[in-house]
C-alpha cells in the first residue's frame, strides 16, 4: 500500500484566520464537493506564500461563501490573504488518478486542471 495524491485545491486564498479556535480549516463546501473532500477529513495545507506546511482536518463552510478559514494554532503559520493548497490523500495498493480543482482570488472555482499541467505558467490559463 502507498499514499497517492487523490485531490487538492490550488491557488486558494486564505479568507480568515481564526486563532481562538479549537482546530481545522473550514473551507466553502462547493469546494470541497468538487476535490471529493469530506467533514473531518485530514488535509495537508501548503503555504505559498511563506512556505508553511501543516496538517489539520476539514470543517465544512457555507456553500459558495469562498471561505477558506485556517483555524487554532495554525492561524500564527497561516494568515488571511495567504495563497495555499490543501492536498487529500488515499491509501491504495493502486494508483489514484487525482484531480485539481482550480479557483479564482475569491476561491470560486475555475476548472480542474490536467494532470500534465500543460500550458499552465503563473495564470494557469485564465
Amino acid at each position: 500500500m502507498r499514499w497517492y495524491l487523490r485531490s487538492k485545491i490550488h491557488d486558494a486564498t486564505v479568507t480568515e484566520s481564526e486563532l481562538n479556535y479549537i482546530g481545522s480549516i473550514t473551507i466553502d463546501s462547493s469546494l470541497t464537493e468538487k476535490a471529493g473532500f469530506n467533514e473531518n477529513e485530514k488535509v495537508a495545507i501548503w503555504d505559498k506564500t511563506n512556505g508553511q506546511r501543516i496538517e489539520t482536518y476539514i470543517i465544512l463552510g457555507e456553500k459558495n461563501s469562498g471561505v477558506i478559514c485556517i483555524n487554532g494554532a495554525a492561524a500564527k503559520k497561516i494568515k488571511k490573504g495567504d495563497k495555499v493548497i490543501i492536498a487529500g490523500f488515499e491509501l491504495s495498493d493502486k494508483p489514484v488518478k487525482s484531480k485539481t480543482v482550480l479557483v479564482d482570488k475569491k476561491n470560486r472555482f475555475i476548472k480542474y486542471l490536467d494532470k500534465n499541467f500543460k500550458n499552465i505558467k503563473g495564470n494557469y490559463g485564465m
